[in-house]
């Protein structure tokens, strides 16, 4: 089985952009154990609804300095979270709120992390029997009367890279916070045996940045003529 990187294409045949933020997230944390102060900017699931929460006004984007109180906000999210994500500081949930204009084609990827597409294409990849595809609202305002239904892919974390890639002297993850401190290495490697089986599309555990589609899924795209607005590198696997 071959995997591939999914990026933006250069030269979009379509003028759609959109500016928009999540409606919660997780507050950054402060670890007593690595003393780091952090977050992160890329793991998020629109799927997870926080509005019936009572503190749900805790849930912005803001340094809590309580690791306890942060644990505490991490387990209210658990249950209406997808099961086994990790959670980490500065998790986004919920859906983009913001604009949009121009004119979107069939899938757009505007942030390395995030894959919009049409709800029409979205159910033709369905009906083709690729896996691993759940759909979640956007709440973008448009400027023009029909503007089209954009939904963006849920994608789980999978898979990691091979340690061969990963440099020898690389940080120790915390044993509190989970915080690892690892840059994406210019010649990514991916370490085979932890890819999934089950699905055909998701992000990169350990380097959330990176939509990982495998053969399945991009022939499919590509016999679907989907392959002029995402491009597709092919990654080695070891």
């Amino acid at each position: 089985m071959r995997f591939y990187l999914l990026r933006e294409i250069q030269g979009l045949r379509y003028s759609g952009e959109y500016r928009a933020s999540r409606k919660w997230s997780l507050p950054g944390v402060h670890c007593p154990r690595c003393d780091a102060r952090w977050s992160t900017a890329v793991d998020s699931y629109p799927s997870v609804d926080l509005s019936h929460l009572p503190d749900v006004k805790k849930y912005a984007a803001r340094l809590e300095e309580d690791y306890a109180e942060f644990e505490r906000l991490r387990e209210q999210v658990r249950p209406l979270a997808p099961p086994g994500v990790p959670l980490w500081p500065g998790t986004l949930l919920g859906p983009l709120v913001g604009t949009a204009r121009g004119e979107f084609g069939p899938v757009l990827i505007q942030d390395p992390w995030t894959l919009l597409m049409r709800r029409e294409v979205l159910e033709r990849l369905q009906a083709e029997g690729v896996r691993g595809l759940k759909g979640c609202r956007t709440e973008f305002q448009f400027r023009k009367q029909d503007p089209p239904e954009l939904l963006e892919l849920e994608l789980m974390p999978h898979g990691g890279l091979h340690p061969d890639c990963l440099p020898v002297d690389r940080p120790v993850p915390c044993t509190k916070c989970g915080r690892k401190g690892l840059k994406l290495p210019e010649e990514p490697v991916l370490d085979a045996a932890t890819l999934p089986r089950e699905v055909d599309v998701f992000r990169l555990e350990g380097f959330l940045t990176m939509i990982i589609g495998n053969e399945r899924f991009v022939e499919t795209m590509r016999r679907l003529g989907y392959e002029q607005d995402i491009a597709f590198r092919e990654l080695p696997l070891k």
